[in-house]
């Protein structure tokens, strides 16, 4: 039970991260930026986006010691 969960917790962050991600992209390239650009300010929402839910996650468990 509790592998099926925090398996469906990462499913849930990783889409999450990537909606924002594909986001970031079509807004920078609204904004007139070139597909290299955009898709690097695609990528760094992604990364920061499962860097903050890993920031959540260790105080969280910090909490719940």
């Amino acid at each position: 039970m509790t592998i099926a969960l925090v398996l469906l917790t990462v499913a849930v962050v990783v889409i999450v991260a990537l909606l924002c991600a594909v986001g970031a992209g079509v807004l920078a390239r609204a904004d007139g930026a070139t597909w290299p650009t955009a898709l690097a300010r695609a990528a760094s929402a992604f990364v920061a986006v499962l860097a903050l839910s890993a920031t959540v996650t260790a105080a969280l468990a910090a909490c719940l010691r």
